[in-house]
């Protein structure tokens, strides 16, 4: 891979979004609002798509990653194409020497992932992951809360619960091609779980497709449940739905020994009522990722230009994308299979060891049976 270029001081970053679906659209709104980037080029596969993006941010269309390279100002690009394109456009610009934030997930196949991160080398430092939830202010607070090293406001952490249902469910065609709920879904709270309690030694999952007949005709799930143990033993649960009749509904709590830190859903409006019929009654929840974590999305995009500025690392960088895969990996093995999962038996790559007290107790059995 090329030596990675220098980015000249004084001037706006020069920036390219490849992909001007949903996703694309978010984050060239995102870069044209931001005033240290220069949105240069939108580019996809269906010209007109390209241009209308481009046209509403106040950049150019192109469509093919080759004219995007050919110009030297661009800087760094956003990768938010479909999943399976992920990792040959990264190697394609990272080849260049520029930096990439790239959509999650990285791409459904581990072993892909890993292909890649051997072809890129030292390289893969200059790739940062989509995980977007990492920058909602909310729940960067919670995390600074919770403390590091040190034990935070509520002492040491022994459960989490991390709750994400979609309003509604995607198409068919789109699960189709999603890799499943752990991977498409999930894989954000993986991430999330993460960059909460450290790294994952062990996973749980259950789920069904109760209420979407998409779901069902693709072999898909549309309600998961999925356990995770952590290598110092905090317990994680992640509750998933793919449909909610209150709205986006996005919820953290982290029990400790001292206390809990919760994060609520955002609402349309911060207005309550009290009335002889009711007290504390509220609007409804954010309507969906567009517009409740439509500040994380700027935030992540100016942490990815800071980074790339200043010559640091990229938080979440290639190897998180690839953990949070393998996490989903895991889950996906334990549902098939109806047992807990290590993370060791999908990953040999990974270097955790469960907790001593687990190891004693010897196989975990699973406590609620697997099934689609």
């Amino acid at each position: 891979m090329g030596e990675a270029r220098a980015i000249e001081q004084g001037r706006p970053l020069g920036l390219a979004v490849l992909g001007a679906g949903r996703i694309g659209q978010v984050h060239a709104a995102a870069a044209a609002a931001l005033p240290d980037i220069e949105l240069r080029w939108v580019q996809d596969a269906v010209p007109a798509a390209a241009e209308r993006v481009a046209a509403a941010n106040g950049a150019r269309a192109a469509g093919t990653l080759e004219e995007v390279l050919a110009d030297d100002g661009v800087d760094a690009v956003v990768v938010g194409t479909p999943t399976p394109t992920h990792l040959e456009f990264i190697e394609r610009v990272v080849e260049t020497g520029r930096r990439v934030l790239c959509e999650k997930p990285l791409h459904l196949d581990l072993a892909s992932v890993d292909a890649a991160a051997r072809r890129l080398g030292p390289a893969a430092a200059r790739v940062m992951v989509g995980f977007n939830r990492r920058f909602d202010p909310d729940f960067a607070e919670l995390r600074r809360r919770m403390g590091g090293a040190e034990a935070g406001e509520i002492g040491r952490i022994e459960q989490v619960v991390i709750t994400s249902r979609d309003p509604a469910p995607p198409p068919q065609e789109y699960l189709a091609v999603s890799g499943g709920i752990f991977r498409d879904m999930t894989i954000h709270d993986f991430d999330m779980a993460r960059n909460l309690v450290g790294e994952i030694v062990s996973v749980s999952a259950s789920g069904g497709a109760l209420f979407d007949d998409g779901a069902r005709a693709v072999g898909d799930l549309d309600t998961a449940m999925t356990t995770l143990t952590s290598a110092s033993g905090v317990q994680v649960l992640i509750v998933n739905s793919r449909h909610s009749a209150s709205g986006y509904d996005q919820r953290i709590e982290v029990f400790g020994q001292d206390g809990t830190l919760r994060v609520e859903n955002h609402r349309t409006s911060r207005v309550r009522l009290d009335t002889a019929a009711g007290t504390d009654q509220g609007s409804a929840w954010e309507e969906f990722f567009l517009t409740r974590y439509e500040s994380a999305y700027r935030a992540e995009l100016q942490s990815f230009v800071t980074a790339a500025r200043e010559g640091l690392p990229f938080s979440p960088g290639f190897d998180d994308g690839r953990q949070a895969l393998a996490l989903a990996v895991a889950a996906q093995r334990s549902l098939e299979e109806g047992r807990v999962i290590t993370v060791n038996e999908v990953d040999p790559a990974a270097e955790v060891d469960a907790p001593s007290e687990l190891d004693a107790a010897g196989p975990i059995p699973l406590t609620r049976e697997a099934h689609v």
